[in-house]
C-alpha cells in the first residue's frame, strides 16, 4: 500500500514491489483529491493514520465474528485510509520521522489483526489455524528482513509480497469465501508460500550485500 512516505529514510517497506511501483503512479490521482479534501476538513496525517488502524481493526473484529465479505470491506476500507496519510503529509508539509515511524507501527498492527481476525475465524479448525500463524509470522518477517538490511547500510527492499499484496491477497481471498469460494485453505497455502519466498528473496538480497 506504500504510495508516499513523509521522511524518505523511512520509507515503508512495501517500497520495490509490483503494486508499489506500478500502482503507486495509478491510484495517486485519486487518492490526491481526497488527501485535499482531509485537509480542507481538518485532518492530519497522524488522524488518518489512527482512523485507518481504527477502521482495519474493527474490520477485523467483523471477520472474527464470521461477517468475512463486510469485515474484508471495512479492513480494506481501512488500508485505504491509511494510504492516505502520506499525500496529506506531503500537501499540508508537515512530513516528520515520528510520523513516519508511527505510520510503520499502524501497518503491522493492522496486518496482525487482520491475521488475528482470520485465526479466531478458523479456530475450530487447527490446520488451518497453523497456516495462518505461519503466514503471520512470514509477514511479519518481510519488513523485519528489510529493517535489518537498513540498519547495516544495505537494500533490503524487493520481493513479491509487500504489505500491498499481502493485504489485497487475504482481503479479498476472505470475502471470496464469504461468497462461497471453497478456497480458504489454497488461499493460505498461497499465501505462505509466496510470502515465504519473499522472505527469502530479501534474505538472498541483503545477503550478497554483506562483505564476506
Amino acid at each position: 500500500m506504500e504510495l508516499s512516505k513523509r521522511v524518505l529514510p523511512l520509507r515503508r517497506e512495501g517500497d520495490g514491489n509490483l503494486i508499489d511501483f506500478n500502482g503507486r503512479k495509478r491510484v495517486a490521482p485519486f487518492l490526491e483529491p481526497i488527501a485535499a479534501g482531509l485537509a480542507r476538513l481538518g485532518f492530519t496525517p497522524t488522524v488518518v493514520t489512527i482512523l485507518g488502524l481504527a477502521v482495519t481493526v474493527g474490520g477485523a473484529a467483523l471477520i472474527a465474528s464470521g461477517s468475512l465479505l463486510v469485515g474484508g470491506f471495512v479492513a480494506g476500507t481501512g488500508v485505504v485510509l491509511d494510504a492516505l496519510d502520506g499525500p496529506l503529509a506531503r500537501r499540508l508539509g508537515t512530513s516528520s520521522e515520528r510520523g513516519a515511524f508511527m505510520d510503520t507501527m499502524s501497518d503491522r498492527l493492522g496486518e496482525i489483526a487482520v491475521w488475528s481476525g482470520v485465526s479466531i475465524y478458523l479456530s475450530s479448525e487447527p490446520r488451518l489455524l497453523v497456516l495462518c500463524t505461519i503466514a503471520l509470522a512470514f509477514s511479519l518477517l518481510v519488513p523485519y528482513v528489510r529493517a535489518k538490511a537498513e540498519i547495516a547500510g544495505l537494500d533490503g527492499r524487493g520481493g513479491w509480497m509487500g504489505r500491498a499484496e499481502r493485504m489485497l491477497l487475504i482481503l479479498v481471498g476472505v470475502m471470496a469465501v464469504d461468497l462461497g469460494a471453497p478456497i480458504m485453505e489454497p488461499l493460505l497455502w498461497v499465501f505462505l508460500i509466496l510470502t515465504g519466498l519473499t522472505v527469502a528473496q530479501r534474505v538472498r538480497k541483503t545477503w550478497q550485500q554483506l562483505d564476506a
